[in-house]
């Protein structure tokens, strides 16, 4: 069997690739240049106003989501509401359009008023402060969500080294979990996750043929 990684790239203006080595994580900054357009980066560069969004030896900013309530959107129209920002997001920040659709199905079924019991919200189920470190204004905004959302995944891909396992994971429980266990930590709902993900992402891709995703012998 043949495990599938996420390609680890830069992505334009946006994020520099930051690939873990150990425990330590790099500084991302958000800056705004000289036109007044923002970017972030692992590197503040002069002539740019940059401020940290996320610190270097962080905690963890993810947490895993339990449910203590069905969806309130039922609609079956949902599934196809967010085409337009699913497949920006995709293209902005490179991850499979699939993929998205598939953490979204596990996230929150498409219900962008979804909030789980430990405090995460929309489709992506963000939890209120990575929103913030996300450049995220408003988390209830499917947009800006699902674009928060890609925009974590994007930096957790090249973290670990477009590992999707891993990314997974990092998405579920945090990037300092990942790296404490050395791969897929040992948590019951986690690894459900990874596998119920993937269990979506395989299917959506055989009805779907799309393949912008890297396979590693």
């Amino acid at each position: 069997m043949r495990a599938l990684s996420i390609v680890a790239i830069s992505v334009s203006a946006f994020i520099s690739a930051m690939f873990v080595e150990t425990a330590s994580f790099a500084t991302i900054y958000r800056c705004v240049d000289a036109r007044g357009v923002p970017l972030f980066t692992n590197i503040a560069s002069r002539g740019t106003n940059c401020r940290a969004y996320i610190q270097g030896n962080r905690k963890s900013h993810r947490v895993p989501v339990s449910f203590s309530a069905p969806p309130r959107d039922k609609d079956a129209s949902r599934f196809s509401r967010y085409d337009e920002p699913i497949r920006q997001a995709a293209a902005l920040y490179q991850i499979p359009e699939l993929l998205i659709r598939a953490i979204i199905k596990v996230e929150s079924d498409y219900d962008p008023h979804a909030i789980s019991s430990a405090g995460a919200r929309g489709l992506m189920q963000l939890m209120p402060e990575t929103a913030g470190y996300m450049a995220v204004r408003d988390i209830h905004d499917p947009r800006e969500n699902i674009f928060g959302g890609a925009r974590l995944l994007r930096i957790l891909a090249n973290s670990f080294q477009g590992n999707l396992d891993y990314t997974l994971a990092a998405y579920n429980a945090g990037e300092g979990s990942v790296v404490k266990y050395r791969g897929i930590p040992p948590y019951a709902e986690t690894r459900d996750y990874v596998v119920r993900v993937n269990h979506y992402y395989r299917l959506y891709r055989s009805m779907q043929n799309e393949t912008p995703i890297s396979a590693e012998p």
